[in-house]
C-alpha cells in the first residue's frame, strides 16, 4: 500500500481501502501527503501553476509552503472552456466567482483573469490565503472589489457566509469546490453546497471528486425543494469534474440536463 502521511486515517467513504493498489514505484504511485501541512525542507515547488487565458495568461502563480494538489492544467482548460460556453464571461456578463478550497488561487484568478467581476477565495490555512493575495497583485487584479479573501472553514462559509466576512445578500454565478479528497466528507460537502445561501437561479456549481468515490447522483435535492441539475460529469485520470445548475430557469441555454454523464465508471 502507498504510504499516507496524514494527521489521521484515510476515510473509506471516499477512498475505499479495497480500492487501493499496491505501489509499484515511479510516478503513477507518489507518496500520499496532507494537504495544508508545511512541506519538507528543501521540496521542489510541484506545480509550476500559471494562468491559461485571458488577461492574465502565462502569469506564473506562488505556491504556498504546504501539501497542494492543484487542478491539473488539462482539467483547469477543460473546466473553464464549458464555463465559457456557458455564456459566464460573455461581454455585458457580471460573473461573481466563489472558490472553495482556493490552495494558490488558480481557479478563482483564471475566472478573472476570462472576464469574472469578482472572486471571492476560501481556504482553511493562513498561508494559502497569504499567497491568493500575492498572485492576486502579481496579475493585476487590483481593483476595489475585486477579490475577496477569507480563511474559514468551507462548511462555515457555506452554512453561515456573513460571519465569515462575506456580505449579506451576496450569491455567486460560479461556485468550486476542488477539496483534498481524504479529507472533507462529501456529503457534507454536497448538503452545505446545495443548501447554501450564496447559490442562486442558474448558479453553476463544480465539484471535483476521485472515482474512487463512484459516480455521484444526476440530481442533488434542496431543503426548500429546489434542485442542483447536473449538467456534466467527466473523468480525467483519477479526477472527476462534476458540474450541476442550481433550479435551472433556461437562462444557461447550453447546460442542458445530462443523465448520462452521471453513470458508473
Amino acid at each position: 500500500r502507498r504510504k499516507i502521511r496524514a494527521p489521521r486515517p484515510s476515510m473509506g467513504h471516499v477512498v475505499p481501502r479495497d480500492a487501493r493498489e499496491a505501489a509499484k514505484g515511479g510516478s503513477k504511485n507518489p507518496t500520499l501527503r496532507p494537504q495544508g501541512k508545511a512541506r519538507d525542507f528543501g521540496m521542489n515547488n510541484p506545480s509550476m501553476l500559471k494562468i491559461l487565458g485571458g488577461t492574465a495568461r502565462g502569469r506564473r502563480l506562488d505556491s504556498p509552503e504546504v501539501y497542494l494538489r492543484p487542478m491539473m492544467g488539462k482539467v483547469r482548460e477543460a473546466v473553464f472552456s464549458t464555463f465559457t460556453s456557458f455564456g459566464l464571461f460573455d461581454d455585458g456578463i457580471s460573473t461573481r466567482h466563489l472558490d472553495i478550497f482556493s490552495g494558490s488561487g488558480s481557479v478563482g484568478l483564471e475566472s478573472l483573469s476570462r472576464g469574472a467581476s469578482h472572486a471571492t477565495f476560501v481556504d482553511f490555512s493562513r498561508d494559502c490565503c497569504d499567497t491568493v493575495e500575492r498572485n492576486a497583485k502579481w496579475c493585476r487584479f487590483e481593483e476595489e472589489g475585486q477579490i475577496r479573501v477569507v480563511c474559514s472553514d468551507y462548511l462555515q462559509a457555506l452554512r453561515d457566509p456573513t460571519s465569515v466576512g462575506i456580505p449579506p445578500g451576496t450569491t455567486y454565478e460560479i461556485v468550486t469546490l476542488t477539496p483534498p479528497y481524504e479529507e472533507v466528507v462529501y456529503a457534507d460537502l454536497i448538503d452545505g453546497v446545495a443548501n447554501s445561501p450564496i447559490v442562486t437561479d442558474d448558479t453553476v456549481v463544480m465539484i471535483e471528486y476521485p472515482v474512487e468515490l463512484g459516480c455521484l447522483p444526476h440530481v442533488l435535492t434542496r431543503k426548500d425543494g429546489g434542485a442542483l441539475v447536473g449538467v456534466r460529469n467527466r473523468r480525467y485520470g483519477r479526477t472527476v469534474i462534476a458540474m450541476y445548475v442550481v433550479n435551472p430557469t433556461g437562462r444557461l441555454e447550453v447546460a442542458n440536463s445530462r443523465p448520462e454523464d452521471f453513470i458508473e465508471f
